[in-house]
């Protein structure tokens, strides 16, 4: 099943990797990673597909920071699966820390918590995102710099 939906998003293009990376990037457990390095490997703009991956994933990381943020405990135990003690043990962590610790956001298991986290603090909103973003956008140059060397050493 999974890998219908990636080759249905590599199929799609932009679109696709904008919307594979906005799925990862609000704790549905999705790799945007496998279809930004195949449409590249493609021949996509590798500059284009950053920022649409580096967009998409922000604006997924910043709806759970809306969830927190609503302070629906509920919604974020259905919807993300994340539990409330969870949550408060992040905010205990993030305890004087502040906003910019949205930067690790796009950490595998704890940067949806994270950002949720930040919600639930009312972090602000600005630093948040922008911190978030860098995050984002360093791990996904990181991601397409390996790639470019893997190839070179293969070739």
């Amino acid at each position: 099943m999974i890998d219908i939906l990636v080759q249905w998003l590599i199929d799609w293009g932009y679109p696709g990797l904008f919307l594979s990376a906005f799925l990862a990037g609000s704790l549905i457990p999705f790799s945007s990673e496998i279809v930004l390095l195949t449409l590249v490997k493609l021949g996509l703009n590798p500059m284009a597909c950053l920022v649409l991956a580096t967009l998409g994933n922000t604006l997924g990381g910043m709806t759970c920071y809306g969830m927190g943020w609503a302070g629906r405990t509920d919604w974020i135990e259905r919807y993300l699966h994340v539990k409330q003690d969870k949550v408060d043990r992040m905010q205990l962590f993030l305890q004087g820390k502040g906003a910019m610790m949205a930067f690790f956001a796009f950490l595998p298991f704890v940067g949806g918590v994270l950002a949720v986290a930040l919600g639930f603090m009312r972090s602000n909103i600005t630093v948040t995102t922008l911190s978030m973003m860098l995050g984002k956008l360093l791990r996904y140059i990181v991601l397409l710099w390996a790639m470019q060397e893997t190839l070179q050493l293969v070739m």
